[in-house]
């Protein structure tokens, strides 16, 4: 399916309401948008809330529920309308197609039948337009040591993808107890991710935004609690709600993880479709690096979605060669971003992105060919990453280590 469809629910009868509203708050897909008890008051409802399906149950009474589907197909056309009801009666299906709606459901739903339902509604909302289907893009940013620059690519990165019009991007800073992603964009936050968790069943779409502090390039910043107390109130079960509503908001977020490797960073990663593991090329990185991927190998599917970013490339001789780090972490680097330690430093001093501060330089170059490899609109060069490197051999104390560490297998200790 493509991005997640906001959906309106009506339903005169209770409990039906709520079974129904249950089902559809435990889908990832969707958004539950709005909900309400009243054929009658419906279509103000929709207009409101604009949402891309209108899920009618016609069993309240189904003579209000047709007409009702008749003058939303003519004055919402672009709200698709899932009709459900108990019965399954064949006139009764058959009046409700010709009154608009484009899927007919029997109560009780089955799950498969729903998303099925959806996945077509989708499929046919999205036909023909530029670009085809996007899913709404989720990129976790982890580093393999502390202080190798996540939160700057995290940063940059969401501001170069940002920059693009045709991109709603939002940053979520999940280092809940010491992450800085508001001091790189010099922002002071009115809310923070807490409050958005907390009050995550009142927000719509709008409300949403207005909560976020939106950055002059465009990306807009969900940043981590304030007091240090709050972080016991974010759970992994909070953050799903949060990301239902950010996926049916933002067409990408980026979020940047901790270095702590919590359940809610492993949260992350389970929602995310890429995982940057930002590394350098020394003796630290790399040994967490395969450390890293052994526990990873044991969480269904994310070794597929982990991606190396090597950062600070040239950074000094004593590096380790690219040629040999990939030997040894058996796996391609997916991209590289070159060491400008004085620029960093001012963009990072100033609170300016890369892209503003200096939009010529190799770094920000870097970082737009990783916002472009990540959209899969073009390529990184990381294979020939060796030109890039500061010239040299490798660290002498780590030479022996590298040739001893093997790239699978069981971990063992050379000191």
């Amino acid at each position: 399916m493509s991005n997640v469809l906001r959906l309106a629910l009506v339903d005169p009868q209770d409990d039906s309401r709520e079974t129904l509203k249950k089902m559809l708050l435990g889908m990832d897909i969707v958004w539950l948008e709005a909900e309400c008890s009243r054929y009658e008051f419906f279509p103000d409802v929709v207009t409101q809330s604009t949402p891309d399906v209108g899920v009618v149950s016609l069993d309240g009474n189904p003579d209000s529920a047709l007409a009702l589907l008749e003058k939303m197909h003519a004055t919402a056309p672009d709200c698709a309308i899932l009709a459900v009801s108990s019965s399954g009666d064949g006139q009764l299906i058959l009046r409700a197609m010709r009154a608009g709606a484009k899927e007919f459901l029997t109560l009780p739903l089955s799950l498969d039948d729903l998303m099925a339902a959806l996945t077509r509604i989708s499929d046919s909302k999205n036909k023909g337009k530029s670009g085809g289907n996007r899913n709404a893009k989720i990129i976790a940013v982890a580093g393999a040591s502390g202080g190798v620059g996540c939160t700057s690519v995290a940063v940059n990165l969401g501001c170069v993808l940002a920059s693009n019009p045709e991109n709603s991007v939002a940053l979520v800073d999940l280092d809940l107890a010491i992450g800085d992603a508001d001091v790189f964009l010099d922002t002071i936050p009115d809310y923070s991710l807490l409050d958005v968790t907390q009050n995550v069943s009142r927000l719509d779409f709008q409300l949403l935004k207005r909560s976020l502090t939106k950055h002059s390039s465009g990306l807009y910043l969900l940043p981590r609690p304030v007091q240090l107390q709050d972080v016991a109130y974010i759970t992994p079960e909070s953050l799903r709600r949060v990301f239902g509503l950010l996926k049916a908001t933002f067409s990408h977020i980026v979020i940047d993880v901790s270095k702590g490797f919590t359940e809610i960073d492993l949260a992350a990663f389970e929602f995310a479709n890429d995982v940057l593991m930002v590394v350098q090329l020394d003796l630290p990185c790399l040994r967490n690096l395969v450390r890293l991927q052994m526990s990873f190998d044991e969480i269904e599917g994310l070794r597929e979605k982990l991606k190396i970013i090597v950062n600070r490339v040239g950074l000094e001789s004593g590096q380790i060669k690219l040629k040999k780090a990939k030997e040894t972490i058996g796996r391609e680097i997916f991209g590289q971003i070159p060491n400008d330690y004085r620029t960093m430093i001012e963009v990072r001093n100033n609170g300016i992105p890369l892209l503003e501060q200096a939009p010529k330089a190799p770094i920000t170059v870097a970082m737009q060919n990783l916002a472009n490899a990540i959209n899969g609109s073009g390529a990184e060069n990381a294979e020939d990453g060796d030109d890039a490197e500061a010239a040299g051999a490798s660290a002498s104390g780590s030479s022996s280590w590298l040739n001893f560490w093997p790239n699978k297998g069981k971990q063992k200790n050379n000191r």
